[in-house]
């Protein structure tokens, strides 16, 4: 049974080595990952049996615990996980950083998704994934539309400013059935759809409307990409 989830973007940006100590944006930065940072730590003192990691992926699979990623695409030499050549993709990689040398960690599963997956296709991924423990927690990688990236970083975008009221809305109250209705809105280049409706699958979009508790940590588009920072924590669970 899910009992805690958390929602995290995956921006190479987060991890410092991609902007140093003086990059731009820093500011903004050091609040979104302050924002990861509370999430995560909401997610693992639920004292969950099985964390389970989902990020969007060019095919949907499973990923060895020991996996590793790498941002050398990016023009990084940081790489996190096993010893292996680097295999996970940018989702993953900032998931595993994000959870790198934290204590008391629970066995994780680690998952890709599809990016372009149908949304039934994610919400059995979510269902099936739930069940492999008593107690799961599921941290969902990915980020909202980023289309103002990709003409004026900033400017107005009625369509972005809809689906990011969409998918915020819907996480600061643990709505899996908003979230299940998403639109895939390639036009958006949105990156998160695919495992946030793993999530709404997990978390069951027939769910009471107060199963869960929520808290939205962090909603913003600082560099014209919409990231969200969101924990659930199923109410009752002890």
């Amino acid at each position: 049974m899910l009992i805690a989830a958390a929602v995290c973007p995956h921006p190479p940006l987060l991890a410092p080595e991609v902007t140093g100590a003086y990059g731009p944006g820093v500011r903004d930065l050091g609040r979104l990952r302050t924002a990861c940072r509370q999430a995560v730590a909401v997610l693992l003192g639920a004292a969950p049996d099985l964390l389970v990691v989902v990020g969007g992926a060019a095919r949907t699979a499973e990923y060895p615990p020991a996996a590793a990623g790498s941002l050398r695409d990016f023009a990084v030499p940081l790489t996190v996980g096993g010893p292996g050549a680097p295999v996970l993709p940018l989702s993953l990689t900032i998931a595993k950083w994000l959870l790198t040398g934290l204590p008391a960690a629970p066995p994780a599963s680690w998952w890709g998704i599809a990016s372009d997956a149908a949304p039934a296709e994610c919400l059995g991924l979510g269902e099936k994934l739930a069940v492999l423990a008593p107690r799961v927690a599921l941290l969902a990688m990915g980020d909202g539309p980023g289309r103002r990236a990709r003409g004026a970083p900033g400017a107005a975008d009625p369509g972005a400013d809809r689906y990011d009221q969409q998918v915020a809305a819907a996480l600061a109250v643990a709505d899996p059935g908003a979230l299940a209705a998403l639109g895939a809105r390639p036009e958006l280049f949105v990156a998160g759809r695919a495992a946030w409706q793993v999530l709404a699958g997990a978390a069951s979009p027939g769910a009471a409307p107060d199963a869960f508790d929520a808290d939205l940590h962090y909603a913003a588009a600082p560099f014209g990409v919409s990231y969200y920072v969101a924990s659930w924590r199923r109410r009752g669970a002890q």
